[in-house]
């Protein structure tokens, strides 16, 4: 009940039916987030895309200029040089065939998983694991790389992934609640600039559809199209 009213207490705040610049956007944002955490705050973006066709999926990584404001859990597939400069770098955990076994058993401890190209065949066979949590590495995500200590270092430092989910939405964390204005705005921003930049050549029509933006906890806040920088072809 309590949560409840909370909400309603948000939705009371502004206009659900009314859209709004980013700016307006994030600072009733900050103002709907009520909870004793500090809340993520996301951003949803429907695509005029069909994911049902391989080549309107839209996937790819994003560098948030002010951080995401989550630490990430890494774990690194790797063996030799690789395994010792994913550690330098500050994996949580690296490994080969001990990590795999350990995942097999059940510890999933971890939010992205980073592997070198020559072990992808050692990495398939976790894909019935890693596959439903969306673990799987991904060259299209960085995730896949023979640099393994840069991406770690670029994935602790604010870089996130992003893809279409069944329905042609995208969603991605830009930040916390706690960020200042300027710093989710500038998140933002390159969010919406990475995501227009990766309009599949087979995408038809106006791409970007819809935008909202919520806290954890908090109703969405509509985005005015007409109000945003917006890239079509």
């Amino acid at each position: 009940m309590a949560i409840a009213k909370k909400y309603k207490a948000a939705v009371a705040l502004f206009d659900r039916d009314a859209q709004y610049t980013p700016t307006e956007a994030i600072d009733i944002v900050k103002k709907t987030a009520s909870a004793k955490f500090d809340e993520s705050v996301d951003v949803a973006i429907r695509l005029g895309v069909d994911p049902r066709k391989a080549d309107q999926n839209v996937r790819g990584t994003v560098a948030l200029p002010a951080g995401s404001g989550k630490t990430l859990r890494i774990a690194v597939v790797a063996a030799g040089d690789a395994a010792a400069e994913a550690r330098a770098a500050g994996a949580d955990f690296v490994g080969a065939d001990d990590l795999a076994a350990e995942i097999e058993k059940g510890m999933m401890d971890f939010d992205l998983m980073i592997a070198t190209p020559d072990m992808m065949p050692l990495v398939g066979r976790l894909g019935r694991v890693l596959g439903p949590r969306g673990l799987m590495p991904n060259p299209k995500t960085g995730t896949v790389t023979t640099d393994v200590g840069r991406a770690v270092g670029e994935f602790k430092g604010g870089k996130v992934e992003y893809r279409t989910d069944r329905y042609g939405n995208v969603h991605v964390r830009i930040g916390k609640a706690s960020f200042s204005p300027a710093d989710l705005e500038t998140n933002l921003r390159a969010v919406l600039d990475e995501v227009q930049r990766a309009k599949p050549a087979a995408a038809k029509g106006k791409y970007l559809r819809k935008i909202s933006l919520s806290t954890t906890m908090g109703p969405g806040v509509k985005i005015d199209l007409n109000r945003l920088r917006v890239i079509e072809a």
